[in-house]
């Protein structure tokens, strides 16, 4: 194989009570991105579309964790990486976690596949410190395993894959504000409570074994967050409005999409999921900020191969 093109899925991170755990993948916005071997050592981006991206590897989150695995491997060629960006940075929805795992995992399929999933997401980890400053994979994991996937540890890197029911959506709304992931992480408390870590643990407990189990009422109850939605929540314009309607509308919950300023809301059936939808879109049509909407299932496959040569 000589060229790769591939779509590399966006992601909800957090999921409400799992912060810098838990996420899982979408199936209607990603990001494609086409990588082929070339002659000359090295890793070279030449061509991007969708965003103002810098071209050098070691500045692009691509590019780093493209480095990052090449830099591990013993091979008298290189790879060009050709990126056509359909995920803005800074949405929330995963936009660098796409770049970085695409470019290590279409590296991965020319070489003949001599890196697992997990070591893929070690490589990937470090273009994702290029965009939020620190090392985490609940974006990264998702786009790579597929589904939802918890993180249990980065080190050393464990990601355990989640079932989760057949008949749950995913509708998303992006406020066209950026809100930098490192940015966010700041307003974050160093400190909680002892109760609300009680109360934060349980819920990611109970969430998980909703999903195992396909309990949608154990699901709707545990997708709440004490410890990291009241401090963000101030950083997203109309978030308090956005969520109250999506519950009316019939989701089973609502939350920030990693950083924000996206804000996603799971549903039982593609009908309460655009239901959903239409409450979000009512909410922000009567602000004065331009947004887009997804509504997706569960993509419980991951990045995907478009054409290979």
């Amino acid at each position: 194989m000589e060229e790769i093109k591939i779509f590399s899925p966006a992601t909800v991170a957090n999921v409400a009570c799992g912060f810098d755990v838990l996420g899982f993948c979408l199936d209607s916005v990603g990001d494609e991105m086409v990588i082929r071997k070339t002659p000359k050592k090295g890793i070279f981006i030449t061509h991007i579309e969708g965003f103002n991206l810098p071209y050098e590897a070691e500045k692009n989150v691509a590019g780093v964790s493209a480095l990052a695995m090449y830099n591990a491997i013993d091979v008298d060629f290189g790879f060009e990486i050709e990126i056509y960006k359909c995920i803005k940075p800074g949405s929330g929805i995963g936009s660098s976690a796409a770049s970085a795992v695409g470019s290590v995992f279409c590296m991965n399929e020319i070489l003949g596949r001599p890196f697992n999933k997990t070591q893929l997401t070690e490589f990937a980890i470090k273009g994702e410190a290029l965009a939020s400053k620190c090392e985490h994979a609940d974006n990264l994991a998702p786009a790579l395993f597929g589904g939802f996937t918890l993180v249990k540890s980065v080190a050393p890197l464990n990601i355990l894959k989640i079932p989760s029911p057949d008949d749950l959506f995913a509708s998303i709304i992006h406020p066209q504000i950026e809100i930098k992931t490192a940015d966010a992480r700041a307003v974050l408390p160093k400190e909680v409570s002892l109760t609300d870590a009680i109360t934060q643990w349980s819920n990611l407990g109970s969430l998980v074994h909703g999903l195992h189990t396909s309990n949608y009422d154990v699901i709707k109850d545990s997708l709440h967050d004490v410890i990291v939605e009241p401090h963000r929540s101030n950083l997203i314009p109309h978030y308090q409005s956005v969520k109250s309607e999506v519950l009316m509308a019939g989701a089973l919950g609502a939350c920030i999409s990693g950083s924000g300023p996206s804000i996603f809301a799971l549903s039982k059936s593609i009908e309460t999921a655009k239901s959903v939808a239409d409450a979000m879109n009512k909410v922000y049509t009567a602000t004065e900020y331009n947004f887009d909407i997804h509504i997706s299932k569960i993509n419980t496959e991951g990045i995907k191969i478009i054409e290979q040569h």
